[in-house]
């Protein structure tokens, strides 16, 4: 039996992560897969073996490489079990389409459509056309976790779905689950408030009579696009000299913003390596939801085109958690609809730019909410062991999100390894950044050059810590909601 060192290791998973990122960028980007999906793992048959964690447990390193090595390897085996029911589902999806006014609308077009092209009527007729299609393509959805957790259990001996992923991602889910329910009950009023007068006016309706469609819309901002200055995107683009980061020939990244018809239209940043070589695909659409689209996915690139070069390779390209790079994600996104960036760096007028943030922030909460809602049923569900009953899905999402969500569809919404979670830490670790650029460097904190310095300095380390550790290291302290909150009381109230 073969035994592999630590070099061989970390090779082969860099080799691996290579192949399959570069696979998915080619998904995306609409362009023919370099390699065959079935042909993705050849030749690495006898390292994706069970024994190869032994190996890794027998080397003497620290308990954050090795469990960052465990996780890695595990990714690989189980994506090379599940490549058949994934490749499976991925042809029916592909495939599947909602007719509205005569109109095909594939699924993976819904969010485009409903954000810029869709009226209410045409939201409420792809309601009811895409029940029958998500009850068409659940056994193949269902077919997909079932396989999953019975690998786990049978190849790995975890009890069930949260100790998986607690254990990968060093992350006491439970203890979250106590949390994120106090969070959305302490902010309810808040929220509900706001959120029943903007859908009035806009929908000149009641919030629980409209669907996780009309929210799509809603929350585009589509409806304020006319105050978006022209040239918005490049004078964005251009903000980011302020940090010292020319983005027309940054080290590492590759914009890719054309409208390739057969470009997916949600964007998306594909790290293939760090920190050199770094892919931002958008297909902009118009409007304000192409800048924090943009700002998003930028927060991303960055972060790893500025990691240190010479770091080790666990440091520089493995994480337990993405919620150090959503948290930074978040910042430069919301940066791009701040009021400062709006009046100074777009031009626009003071008093629409507060009103712009006020909807900003309040489309946050709404989002916010719709995460945590979905770990909250994501949890209960995996803990109930019934992935097939959407209703406990649809009882969560209606009770913090305000609006309605098929519970046919929750196979399609359900992310893996709880990553809703990883958003909403990162939403409240946002938030405590931006309060220390705040107190460091007032209000227009975003145009100081020291702001780009100091995160140039915490971009270097890499993955060095997780989440937590990254907030202790630069003093902070522990991850809490309490600026989050802050935040949407003063704006909100």
């Amino acid at each position: 039996m073969s035994h592999y060192s630590v070099d061989d290791i970390e090779n082969i998973i860099y080799h691996l992560n290579y192949r399959w990122r570069l696979q998915s960028l080619a998904l995306w980007s609409g362009r023919k897969c370099p390699i065959a999906p079935d042909q993705l793992y050849q030749g690495f048959e006898a390292f994706l073996r069970v024994e190869t964690l032994e190996d890794i447990d027998k080397i003497s390193f620290s308990d954050d490489t090795k469990e960052k090595l465990r996780s890695s390897f595990m990714d690989h085996y189980l994506q090379r079990e599940l490549l058949p029911y994934d490749m499976e589902m991925r042809t029916w999806m592909k495939g599947a389409a909602a007719h509205v006014d005569g109109r095909k609308i594939y699924f993976r077009d819904i969010i485009s459509f409903c954000q810029k092209g869709s009226t209410r009527s045409q939201r409420l007729i792809l309601q009811k056309e895409t029940g029958p299609l998500c009850k068409f393509l659940k056994p193949f959805a269902l077919s997909y976790w079932e396989a999953l957790l019975q690998t786990l259990r049978s190849s790995f001996g975890f009890r069930d779905y949260r100790e998986y992923c607690g254990l990968k991602k060093g992350v006491d889910y439970g203890a979250y689950y106590e949390e994120v329910k106090r969070i959305l009950s302490q902010t309810d009023d808040l929220y509900f408030s706001a959120m029943e007068q903007w859908t009035k006016r806009c929908f000149e309706d009641e919030l629980h009579s409209l669907t996780r469609f009309d929210a799509i819309y809603l929350l585009g901002l589509t409806e304020f696009d006319s105050f978006f200055p022209s040239q918005g995107i490049e004078r964005f683009m251009s903000f980011f000299r302020y940090w010292d980061m020319d983005l027309t020939g940054y080290p590492g990244i590759h914009m890719e913003l054309g409208q390739a018809p057969e470009k997916s239209s949600q964007a998306i940043c594909f790290i293939l390596q760090v920190p050199e070589e770094i892919y931002v695909l958008m297909k902009p659409q118009g409007g304000w939801l192409d800048l924090e689209s943009l700002g998003h996915e930028l927060g991303h690139a960055l972060f790893a085109a500025n990691t240190a070069e010479g770091l080790p390779f666990v440091v520089k390209e493995l994480s337990r958690s993405s919620s150090l790079t959503e948290a930074f994600a978040f910042l430069v996104q919301n940066v791009s609809m701040s009021v400062p960036f709006m009046t100074g760096g777009l031009g626009v007028d003071e008093e629409i730019a507060s009103m712009l943030y006020y909807h900003k922030v309040l489309k946050d909460m709404s989002v916010f909410r719709r995460y945590a809602a979905r770990f909250l049923a994501e949890y209960e569900m995996f803990g109930e062991e019934d992935l097939a009953n959407g209703e406990i899905y649809a009882e969560n999402m209606a009770r913090y999100t305000g609006f309605y969500y098929q519970p046919e569809a929750c196979l399609f919404d359900l992310a893996g390894e709880f990553y809703s979670l990883d958003y909403v830490l990162a939403w409240m670790a946002e938030a405590m950044l931006e309060d220390y650029f705040h107190k460091e460097y007032g209000d227009a904190w975003m145009f100081s050059p020291d702001t780009g310095q100091t995160l140039k300095r915490w971009w270097r380390e890499g993955h060095r810590n997780d989440l937590f550790g990254f907030l202790d290291r630069i003093g902070l302290g522990r991850l809490s909601s309490s600026s989050l909150i802050d935040r949407w009381k003063r704006i909100l109230s």
